[in-house]
């Protein structure tokens, strides 16, 4: 519980980012609101695939303190910055030039087209500090503090709402605007973590490229858990795209409230990571077996409790995004099965970090594999047949039915209980 409430307010505040900038958004003329959908989709899976630096590091650092190595903890932590900003400083210079290939891909066309490569474009200028901010965030969670990133996402949701708002409303700059708002927010941000490591812990500065390379070698298996798991969620947005303007709508408010119930479930999942890792570290694989069934327990119980309140919010969530008339009828049908999938995404999550804690990176990229084949299908069908939004959620369901299977069979065993540093 010390682990898992301030990581549960630190990861809320991450969709919470995104979720400020729909509502602000939503008050502009179509199609602004399907345009931060479509760039949000992009930037999602750029960032998304890079979550091993934050799941990763915390993983590393949590093992070398369970093993009493402070000094090796900070150590990979540094590793783990310096790989950050070289990544995020690629992706910047990689995908400025193909924006507009990308938002086509995924569908837009017209105005909706040029309103996604503004904000995608201004939003990659925050790529780098975005990305320091994940492992940044790693490295405290590795060292079990997860109250400070509490703190710093707080400031910075607090700074890009206000934001959002003077630009976007206020000064009248529109989409542009809200991507500005939370390109500075997260520069500040980035900066918080980077004074606290350096100073605070007094971590060394100077890269150790090695380090480096191993911090990235070790991530492979966790871009590709990470990818697969992109390529779902970009796959199932471009099939909204094709459905039309509303059903796109429709579908970026129900992602946005998704997203927010992954990341509150993940606070656990978060709590497994640094919890697992330490156990193992320390050679208690007794601890980690203890802590995994008792934090899949609290998956369920918060998946449920979570399902529960969608299924009391779901009257007021259109409202709230300033939704038309057939953009809520969409949402309000996508909203049952946000409801219902709940209880089993707790499971998932939970699981996830768990064996991520244990570094059982491999199993869990071949996994993402296999249950990304699961759903390509039936996405497919949806989109041949015209299945519709709600449809295409089911098989969304069946996608993560697939996970709770492949990470359940995985737990059970005893190969991923691996000890020492």
């Amino acid at each position: 519980m010390r682990l898992a409430l301030p990581a549960f307010g630190a990861l809320v505040a991450e969709p919470l980012f995104l979720l400020t900038d729909t509502v602000v958004v939503g008050r502009l003329p179509a199609p602004a609101l399907g345009a931060l959908g479509v760039a949000s989709t992009v930037l999602t899976f750029l960032v998304g695939l890079c979550v091993f630096l934050a799941y990763g590091t915390t993983a590393a650092v949590a093992r070398q303190i369970g093993a009493g190595e402070t000094g090796r903890a900070l150590r990979q932590g540094v590793d783990g910055l310096w790989l950050a900003a070289g990544v995020g400083s690629v992706i910047v210079l990689v995908v400025w030039p193909l924006a507009p290939w990308l938002v086509q891909v995924i569908g837009a066309e017209g105005e909706l087209a040029r309103q996604a490569v503004t904000y995608l474009r201004i939003s990659l200028l925050g790529v780098p500090a975005m990305l320091l901010v994940l492992a940044g965030t790693g490295v405290l969670r590795g060292m079990q503090d997860t109250t400070t990133p509490l703190l710093v996402s707080v400031g910075a949701f607090a700074l890009n709402a206000g934001l959002n708002v003077l630009f976007v409303l206020g000064l009248g700059w529109g989409i542009a605007g809200s991507a500005w708002g939370t390109v500075v927010a997260q520069s500040l941000a980035a900066a918080v973590y980077l004074g606290l490591i350096l100073l605070r812990h007094r971590a060394p500065f100077r890269p150790d490229l090695a380090g480096v390379r191993a911090a990235g070698s070790a991530g492979i298996a966790l871009v590709i858990r990470t990818a697969c798991l992109q390529v779902v969620l970009a796959v199932a947005a471009a099939a909204a795209v094709r459905m039309g303007e509303d059903q796109i709508e429709a579908h970026t408010i129900a992602t946005r409230i998704w997203t927010l119930l992954a990341f509150a479930l993940d606070a656990i999942a978060i709590a497994g990571q640094a919890i697992t890792g330490r156990a193992l570290g320390a050679g208690d694989v007794a601890a980690a077996r203890g802590a995994t069934w008792r934090m899949v327990l609290w998956g369920i119980g918060s998946g449920v409790l979570l399902g529960l309140a969608v299924v009391a919010a779901r009257p007021f969530v259109p409202a709230l995004f300033d939704a038309g008339p057939a953009v809520s009828a969409h949402l309000l049908g996508l909203l049952w099965v946000v409801a219902v999938l709940q209880p089993a995404a707790g499971v998932v999550f939970v699981l996830d970090g768990v064996l991520i804690g244990a570094g059982d990176r491999r199993y869990l990229a071949w996994a993402g594999v296999w249950t990304t084949l699961a759903y390509l299908p039936a996405a497919y069908l949806v989109d041949l047949r015209d299945g519709g939004l709600v449809t295409l959620w089911l098989a969304l369901g069946l996608w993560m039915i697939a996970r709770l299977v492949t990470l359940s069979v995985r737990a059970y065993g005893r190969a991923w209980l691996v000890v020492g540093a």
